[in-house]
């Protein structure tokens, strides 16, 4: 299992991906929002969504887990 962290503190803005989802090293999987910055998080590996930690408005925290791959 890997996980895909948030970059730095910001609030979730969308979830591209749901469990059970295949992606692609590089696909952006994450929309963040930081002093009204949109901020893309791709995924540094590929592999199949196990699991994800935060939902659409969540705050998340620079270094918190947000998606779990397998």
């Amino acid at each position: 299992m890997k996980q895909v962290i948030a970059p730095m503190a910001a609030i979730v803005v969308e979830i591209k991906v749901k469990p059970g989802d295949m992606v692609q090293e590089g696909m952006e999987i994450i929309l963040l929002e930081s002093m009204k910055m949109q901020i893309p998080v791709p995924a540094n590996f590929a592999g199949k969504v196990a699991q994800i930690h935060a939902a659409a408005g969540d705050f998340v925290n620079e270094g918190q887990p947000i998606i779990t791959l397998e």
